[in-house]
């Protein structure tokens, strides 16, 4: 009897087991149910303003990718500051197959090595917003190094003396040397680049404010309306020193006869016109067939020799409009010409009636495309010859028409690698 009543109780504990099994199964199979309606209708499954699941997975994948892409790019950033090009590409690769614009989402760091732990190139509290005074912002970034003020220190040790031991006034000397007497700017602006210490000098107001005098003379004694020298050199109006205005024209004209009358020839002919500006009010103006790439490296220096070229000076006039004009005056320079004679009878030929002749040009200066100041449009033309034994002067005025075909800069590296004299 009483192993049938332990039987009977075996069995009533497997059948409650059973139940209890079959109930935990209904209510997994009830919350399955009830997250999958979820996945297929989220707005219902979820209340406004909290994420979902999906959502925070999604988050969290996201987040765990750009981790191993930083860790990949800092690596590949490792690797090519110690030479290892080819595997740093592969590290590069690698990070920016998970997050293409891994680039932007880093915040570099010094190494423990470099002897200051901690400090970073951007602040912490400047990532998001940019430094409006980066001159000033420099300017209490080496006041807060070291007591005695330095321009620049070297990164490693040296037994030679480092530039950073001359007196600022040498410096400052040197920086006008890369400036020059051809305003070369864009090299003073490359040469801050190297440190805070060259970013600081290359924003002396000294340098700017020498500048500005060059261009405009006497007319830029007040920086009104601009904030600094540098802002007046950089956005007023102005021709450009570093390359030359270059036109192509071409026009048609009417060939000769055939010989047996049936036909006759047109010809396009196709010139060249040529303006090389200087600081100091000079300009130089060719017009040619020949190519650019023969003429340019021929206008470097003032003391070109060619047949058609014209020399004169020129200034800017800024009218009531706020529209900037060039106007130049050029004429071929003179050659004095040994009186002739005749072999028979030694003498002295009859005087040719000479002539001066000078062309007054009028330019209009504007910007076109990504560069600034690069474009010239003709607005007059004339010719005036000045006959000297009479004091008689005649003008001749051009018409405006297509032939006259604006003038686009061309920088040329060559006009400004070498520096004669400081600013």
């Amino acid at each position: 009897m009483a192993e049938g009543n332990l039987n009977s109780t075996d069995i009533l504990e497997e059948e409650d087991n059973e139940m209890s099994d079959d109930s935990d199964l209904k209510v997994e199979l009830s919350v399955f149910r009830a997250q999958w309606m979820s996945e297929l209708t989220p707005s219902s499954g979820t209340r406004k303003g909290f994420p979902s699941r999906s959502e925070d997975l999604k988050r969290k994948q996201e987040l765990a990718r750009e981790e191993k892409a930083s860790k990949l790019f800092l690596k590949a950033v490792e690797q090519e500051q110690n030479g290892a090009v080819y595997e740093a590409i592969k590290y590069y690769r690698r990070a920016m197959q998970l997050v293409p614009d891994i680039e932007f989402k880093i915040n570099y760091t010094r190494s423990p090595d470099s002897g200051e732990v901690g400090m970073n190139y951007l602040e912490e509290t400047d990532l998001d917003n940019e430094i409006d005074d980066l001159l000033s912002y420099f300017q209490q970034q080496l006041t807060l190094q070291e007591a005695c003020l330095k321009i620049c220190q070297p990164d490693i040790e040296m037994t030679q003396t480092h530039i950073s031991a001359l007196p600022m006034e040498v410096l400052m000397y040197i920086f006008r040397w890369v400036v020059s007497s051809d305003l070369d700017l864009r090299a003073l602006e490359q040469l801050s680049l190297v440190c805070r210490g060259f970013y600081i000098c290359a924003r002396d107001p000294e340098i700017w404010r020498l500048a500005c005098l060059r261009v405009w003379g006497r007319s830029c004694t007040k920086m009104v309306p601009f904030n600094s020298w540098r802002e007046m050199f950089l956005e007023r109006p102005r021709v450009r020193f570093d390359g030359v205005y270059i036109s192509k024209n071409s026009y048609i004209r009417q060939g000769e006869q055939s010989l047996d009358g049936f036909y006759r020839a047109w010809h396009q002919v196709e010139y060249y016109r040529y303006f090389r500006f200087f600081p100091d009010g000079q300009v130089m103006m060719l017009t040619t067939p020949e190519d650019p790439l023969v003429i340019v490296p021929r206008l470097r220096n003032r003391n070109a020799r060619m047949e058609s070229l014209q020399f004169g000076h020129y200034r800017l006039s800024q009218d009531t409009d706020n529209q900037t004009k060039v106007f130049a005056v050029v004429s071929k320079k003179k050659v004095e010409k040994a009186p002739e004679y005749h072999n028979r009878y030694c003498n002295r030929c009859s005087p040719v009636q000479e002539a001066e002749h000078s062309f007054h040009m009028g330019l209009q200066l504007s910007s076109g495309g990504c560069q600034r100041f690069n474009k010239l449009n003709w607005i007059h033309h004339s010719c005036q010859i000045t006959y000297r034994s009479t004091a008689e002067t005649v003008v001749t005025a051009f018409d405006i028409d297509k032939t006259y075909t604006p003038l686009f800069f061309a920088r040329v590296k060559s006009y400004t690698s070498l520096s004669e004299k400081p600013l």
